[in-house]
């Protein structure tokens, strides 16, 4: 199993860099991959640019700990194992958001490591406008 992880520093306080990554449905918004997206009964339904699918479950949604953690369960990424946490963490007056990715087969952690990093770049532009 490959692991990826990036970290961000976002000038934006914690609570405020948690409420878009709790808002499941909303990831669009901010990860440039996604064109649309939303979610219900513990699940997100992503298109992607170009028009690939992605089904996920959300396996974690913690307020205290900050933490969202979801599952690629079905979808144009060829996956048999993937497991995505964002942790949002208190930095001063700003938050320190880590984004990993547990993922099999090994040869999709390559592919998916720019889009990770996108993503989380993706976020803190979002939230920094």
């Amino acid at each position: 199993m490959a692991t990826i992880r990036h970290h961000a520093r976002i000038a934006a306080p914690p609570d405020e860099v948690w409420k878009a990554v709790a808002d499941a449905g909303s990831i669009s918004t901010w990860f440039p991959l996604i064109e649309e997206s939303r979610a219900a009964d513990g699940k997100r339904f992503c298109t992607l640019k170009g028009g690939g699918k992605l089904e996920e479950e959300i396996v974690t949604s913690d307020d205290d700990l900050r933490r969202f953690q979801y599952r690629i369960t079905a979808g144009d990424i060829p996956v048999e194992f993937h497991l995505g946490t964002l942790d949002v963490l208190p930095d001063g007056d700003t938050s320190l958001v880590v984004y990993s990715t547990d993922v099999t087969p090994d040869a999709v952690a390559e592919q998916m490591d720019g889009v990770i990093s996108q993503g989380l770049q993706g976020l803190k532009d979002h939230l920094e406008a």
